[in-house]
């Protein structure tokens, strides 16, 4: 609490000369770098390290913004603006979800939205029981392990699939109680793919007013998914050789033009490093050639062959 919120708690008057009307700004500016601000900060350098995710820091920075003045208003004796934290979260793979959801949970746990601040993470199986009742006790079950933290459903328009009579159905229906009689003590976070993610909470009118959250992951464009990979390959101590380069830019264009939709972004650049690595492996021993250089460089010829065998499957 600042010196002149204090004096306003006493009752006391305060006089505010001109010159510090106009230095009103810059200091505002130092505040949000102020200790306070620290969960903020934190959440905000882990993103920092990540590569694109532009959408997501703004989402952060915005929620941050609302919990944090939404306490200034309490201290002001105003009425907080309540509200549920539940979220939807669409996007293909490897876009980052996951990622967000954990940071979000760190920013809550230090914020003291969220007393834990855990995520658990589940899909349809860990939801969805063999016969009648028993979905319903495993979703309840989980729903206790996430008190106080946060429950991540991710392909979440999985448990619609079956329709009326599929046991999804109820699994739903026990998460919506939940969120109704504990919308404070945990936040629920639905995942998938974002036209299928539409069509799920279409199947339920009351589903998305539930949530008031909602924020799409885009693909990585070409540009995002070379830096990723590169990071990859310095964290483990390899290198791209320089027409090695060019094909992974070639082979990221061709990849991301054969499925849009569904293209699996840092999913994809990750398994296809770790293929490339052991096609290195291969060759490396075929030539028998294991100085310090060759250890450490993938060639064009390792990543062919790596997506070679991922278009085909192995």
């Amino acid at each position: 609490m600042n010196q002149a919120d204090s004096m306003r708690k006493k009752g006391q008057i305060n006089i505010v000369l001109k010159k510090q009307q106009q230095e009103t700004t810059p200091v505002q500016t130092k505040t949000f770098e102020s200790q306070e601000h620290a969960p903020f900060k934190h959440v905000e350098r882990a993103l920092g390290e990540l590569v694109g995710l532009h959408t997501m820091k703004s989402f952060i920075k915005e929620v941050y913004a609302w919990l944090y003045l939404n306490k200034r208003r309490e201290e002001m004796g105003l009425i907080p603006n309540k509200q549920t934290l539940h979220m939807v979260f669409k996007g293909n793979p490897g876009t980052g979800k996951t990622t967000v959801a954990r940071l979000v949970a760190t920013l809550f746990r230090e914020m003291g939205v969220l007393e834990k601040g855990h995520l658990i993470e589940a899909e349809r199986a860990d939801l969805v029981g063999e016969y009648i009742g028993h979905t319903a006790q495993k979703t309840r079950d989980l729903i206790k392990k996430a008190m106080g933290g946060i429950l991540f459903v991710d392909e979440a328009y999985s448990l619609a699939r079956g329709g009326e009579k599929d046991f999804g159905k109820e699994a739903i229906d026990t998460l919506v109680k939940a969120m109704e009689d504990s919308q404070h003590d945990f936040v629920l976070i639905l995942a998938g793919y974002p036209k299928e993610m539409d069509r799920f909470l279409s199947l339920n009118p009351g589903l998305p007013s539930r949530f008031p959250l909602k924020v799409t992951f885009p693909n990585y464009n070409v540009e995002e998914l070379m830096t990723i990979g590169e990071k990859m390959l310095e964290k483990r101590q390899y290198r791209l050789h320089d027409s090695a380069a060019e094909e992974l830019q070639n082979i990221l264009t061709h990849a991301k033009g054969q499925d849009v939709e569904h293209f699996s972004n840092g999913r994809f650049i990750r398994n296809l490093i770790e293929r490339a690595i052991r096609s290195q492996a291969v060759r490396l021993l075929e030539e028998e050639n294991y100085g310090r250089e060759a250890l450490m460089t993938l060639t064009a010829r390792d990543l062919r062959t790596a997506y070679q065998k991922t278009s085909e499957g192995e």
